[in-house]
């Protein structure tokens, strides 16, 4: 009778639920949060505590809708912050004025990472390791700012201050800097995008504008031959120490960068892309392929914010070599939403179907990890409803967050605590809408390792063999799978949960959870 009952509900909602979406797809999908000049957040100077934090939230809210799961937000945008820092004013594009803290009093960094967390999104620490101060003219400057401070490890170039990566003493400030946030704030990842070296500038005669670190060169450049070779070998060691840095304090942390599109043209060396664009290499002294090969990142997100078809760099050229030349570390491709033409006069960032064709052709390379979106409030303005072709087509499935190649050198293995977490525990389940929802107890060790996130596995199991359908990760202490709809009640699946702590340790598999949607129809 109680069969007969359900079975007439399930025809008459015309419902009924059959088993989880095996085909949730493994895609990292970020978003890049900008806060130089408040070009994404906070939309004004002055914004109260509470103002600051609901603003924060209805971009997540927004980003959530369109199952994005990384947030890479701007930390620290020019030698200043937007969290509690012991080193670095308040940023004055936070509160309107260099030092002045957020009232009533909280650490945004510490809530923008909690909320972020909540919603099972990845937070990505954004920062700019050798801008000073944006644009001298119009910028506020404490008199104990860093930069006056140290007036001699700085130099003006174009609009701005830069600290100079020659100096040893920076590049161990900047090291310091980082430490600090590491230590104090549950991130998942560091994140450089592709300042350097400054780009390029022209004077009034049009003629390039030479960096003014000649005197650096000969105090720090012996053994070098030219000072373009010095300079790639500064930020090269600068990567490496940072690396090395991160992954002492906490392996599980996520080391990233950002580069521009073009690592170096075809026509300076051979193993360059076939285009005529700004290199990395050539110009902000960025050997990004020399990073890969000694695997001081995690991942790699090439911007690559060129037009399909153009003719100075194609998209699809760029996303070509980016592919078969990234061989150790993930490779994201990042995307110029912002280059959205909504007045019609470029014919192809007019056209509408530019980003998604972007999505669909990286989609098909098999080394392609993911996306990460330039920018949040370009995103979320919608330009020629790119917005709703995400939620509605291209990223309207759930993801599970790539697995980084967490890069832990042998020297680092000697420091960390070889003892793993707990296996979690008392996994149940519930079944609402299309939603199946797992729990599990939290389990810490003896010495109450902090958790870094939990692995979910769900197989799917045929005779004496139990095959990996997906793993998904999150911080919290449940997770959500969609369900699909049908009539297949007889389906059978089987989850576990494994903990890894925040220096890379992982517990064994809990016991599987048995989950038959036969049986969650009657509970």
């Amino acid at each position: 009778m109680q069969r007969l009952f359900v079975l007439l509900l399930i025809l008459s909602l015309n419902l009924a639920y059959s088993q989880i979406d095996t085909n949730i797809r493994t895609e990292l999908r970020g978003v890049w949060i900008s806060t130089v000049k408040r070009l994404d957040y906070p939309s004004a100077a002055n914004l109260s505590s509470e103002q600051l934090k609901q603003e924060y939230v209805r971009i997540l809210d927004s980003l959530k809708k369109i199952h994005i799961n990384a947030i890479f937000f701007q930390v620290r945008p020019a030698a200043d912050a937007f969290y509690a820092s012991t080193y670095e004013p308040w940023s004055e594009w936070l509160t309107g004025k260099q030092g002045r803290a957020p009232k009533p009093y909280f650490d945004p960094l510490k809530f923008f990472v909690r909320e972020a967390h909540k919603r099972g999104m990845q937070f990505h620490a954004w920062i700019n390791p050798f801008r000073a101060i944006a644009t001298i003219e119009y910028a506020d400057v404490l008199p104990d700012h860093i930069s006056k401070v140290h007036r001699d490890w700085c130099f003006d170039y174009g609009l701005n201050r830069y600290f100079n990566p020659g100096i040893p003493a920076v590049r161990q400030y900047i090291v310091k800097i980082i430490d600090d946030i590491v230590r104090r704030y549950d991130i998942d990842g560091i994140h450089f995008d592709d300042y350097f070296y400054p780009y390029p500038q022209r004077d009034a005669e049009g003629r390039i504008i030479p960096i003014p670190d000649k005197k650096t060169f000969r105090r720090y450049g012996k053994g070098f031959k030219n000072i373009q070779n010095w300079r790639r070998h500064n930020i090269t060691i600068f990567i490496e120490t940072v690396r090395d840095s991160i992954k002492a304090i906490k392996p599980c942390v996520a080391f990233g960068v950002s580069p521009c599109a073009v690592w170096r043209n075809k026509a300076r060396d051979i193993r360059g892309s076939n285009t005529r664009g700004l290199a990395a290499y050539d110009w902000l002294y960025a050997d990004i392929l020399l990073w890969d090969s000694l695997k001081f990142l995690d991942y790699i997100a090439p911007q690559l914010y060129f037009n399909i078809g153009n003719r100075y760099a194609d998209y699809v050229t760029l996303l070509n070599w980016w592919s078969k030349n990234i061989h150790n570390a993930d490779l994201f491709i990042g995307l110029n939403v912002k280059g959205i033409d909504i007045t019609g006069k470029n014919p192809y960032w007019s056209n509408p179907s530019q980003i998604p064709q972007q999505i669909r052709l990286a989609r098909r390379d098999n080394k392609v990890k993911g996306f990460i979106l330039f920018s949040s409030k370009a995103l979320l303005d919608n330009p020629l409803g790119i917005y709703d072709t995400l939620e509605n087509s291209l990223f309207a499935d759930s993801t599970s967050l790539p697995h980084f190649p967490y890069t832990i050198t042998r020297p680092m293995l000697a420091q960390i605590d070889t003892v793993p977490p707990k296996v979690p525990s008392g996994l149940d389940y519930y079944f609402l809408d299309t939603t199946l929802t797992v729990l599990w107890n939290l389990n810490r060790d003896s010495i109450a390792k902090d958790l870094a996130y939990y692995t979910v596995f769900i197989y799917k199991k045929h005779g004496k063999k139990k095959f990996l359908l997906d793993s998904l990760n999150t911080k919290e202490l449940s997770i959500k799978l969609p369900v699909k709809r049908g009539f297949l009640l007889r389906r059978t699946f089987y989850i576990q949960v494994k903990a890894t702590d925040t220096v890379g340790n992982s517990s064994g598999l809990s016991h599987p959870l048995k989950v038959k949607f036969k049986e969650l129809l009657l509970r």
